[in-house]
């Protein structure tokens, strides 16, 4: 009865939904492109042996060592990638290529899900993270599907949120024939809602796993002809961080006037909206789509491209990781600049990354900032005290280092599913 009724409410919401693309579509074309796939009236012309499904860019780059490790020690099986998001679909294919075959994920209508399955006839789904559907895990289930939750993150909030409607969430959760969960407490918290506590496995966070950077700071800064100045990377930013980070960096500039704040948005639909902003409080800058070279004079970079974040951090001597500085986002990935060396702050709201921000700041790797007066002097420090900053940066690649091996443990979940009889 509870599938029934979200089936009814899903067809009705369905025009909304339609409606929601378009209205995106204005200001990112991507979202109006590609939308018959979400309806599973396009589907792919082969079967895949293990379907990945990812929501967005920060579950696609924990999900592509995992992938590209799966084509190295099973290069006879083939792998489909699935995203929510244009920006998730646009990493997967830029990291991916033509390694792996790509679709949008079909809407949550039991008939898209039937015929995508149908289509595609996997052996394994592996979902990452905390995407989770009815109708996707029962279409897989019916298809006899395994079913694996990678990397799997669960707050207590969340867990509240799914223990509210038990007739719904128990049959969905009853689908997964594994949870591989970040921490104790996600693991805890499924078992809590009725996952069997053998189908709970602890293997810690794929994040910790990301591969080792080449990129060099020297060459990055000469080539940008930024050799000398002080950098402020402002990484993945979301609507009503950009005016705090400026205000922050209007206080640095009293301190360090030649100082060079990067800002990268996280979603390209904002890049139009972050430079009317800074139009609008006169500040020199230069977007990095129609520059090649970043001028003295210039005072902030609007990094507005897809893929080159990683860069700005190199290049950086101090890295804000946003999503964290409003309480309705819930924070970004803090181990990237981390693990490029980089004095890391963060604002207060980190709820996707609790335990690893818990962590880092027992540790003295990561800075806390809830305001724009912390935020302005966390910089000043970590620039006037650099080896203070330095031993930060050492206790979170010592963290990064200890905490490696998610990926391994996956890799032998999945071997395990894989290995195991068909459901019929």
């Amino acid at each position: 009865m509870a599938r029934r009724l979200y089936n009814i409410l899903f067809c009705v919401l369905l025009p909304g939904l339609l409606a929601r693309m378009w209205w995106r579509g204005r200001r990112a074309p991507a979202y109006r492109q590609r939308i018959l796939e979400r309806l599973s009236f396009v589907l792919p012309d082969r079967r895949y042996d293990i379907w990945v499904h990812a929501v967005s860019v920060g579950e696609t780059l924990a999900a592509v060592p995992l992938v590209r490790k799966l084509l190295e020690v099973h290069p006879e099986l083939s792998i489909i990638v699935t995203n929510m998001t244009p920006t998730g679909a646009e990493r997967a294919q830029a990291l991916l290529g033509n390694q792996v075959g790509h679709h949008y994920l079909p809407w949550d209508v039991l008939a898209a899900q039937q015929r995508w399955l149908a289509a595609i006839h996997p052996r394994l789904l592996i979902v990452m993270e905390t995407e989770l559907w009815p109708n996707m895990l029962w279409a897989a289930h019916l298809h006899g599907v395994k079913v694996v939750l990678a990397n799997a993150r669960l707050s207590q909030r969340s867990a509240q949120a799914y223990g509210r409607w038990p007739a719904l969430v128990s049959p969905m959760l009853s689908c997964l024939d594994k949870v591989a969960a970040q921490e104790r407490a996600t693991a805890e918290r499924f078992i809590q809602l009725g996952v069997p506590q053998d189908r709970v496995e602890m293997t810690g966070s794929l994040k910790f796993d990301m591969p080792q950077s080449s990129l060099n700071r020297t060459e990055l800064r000469t080539r940008w002809h930024v050799e000398a100045r002080v950098i402020w990377v402002a990484g993945s930013t979301h609507e009503g961080e950009e005016a705090f980070v400026l205000d922050a960096f209007r206080g640095l500039l009293t301190y360090y006037p030649e100082a060079l704040l990067m800002l990268v948005p996280r979603h390209p639909e904002r890049f139009g909206d972050v430079e009317r902003l800074l139009n609008l409080q006169h500040w020199r800058y230069q977007r990095r789509s129609v520059s090649e070279v970043i001028a003295k004079d210039t005072q902030v970079w609007l990094a507005d491209s897809m893929g080159e974040l990683m860069q700005w951090y190199a290049m950086a001597d101090i890295a804000l990781v946003a999503g964290s500085l409003l309480p309705h986002l819930g924070g970004h990935n803090m181990l990237e600049p981390l693990g490029l060396g980089v004095p890391t702050l963060s604002g207060p709201f980190v709820l996707n990354f609790q335990t690893i921000a818990e962590e880092l700041v027992a540790a003295g790797a990561l800075q806390i900032t809830p305001d724009v007066a912390s935020l302005t002097q966390a910089c000043q420090v970590i620039l006037t005290c650099p080896e203070d900053a330095a031993k930060g940066v050492q206790a979170g690649k010592a963290i990064l280092s200890r905490n490696r091996g998610a990926l391994q443990r996956h890799l032998q979940i999945i071997d395990e599913l894989l290995l195991a009889p068909p459901v019929h």
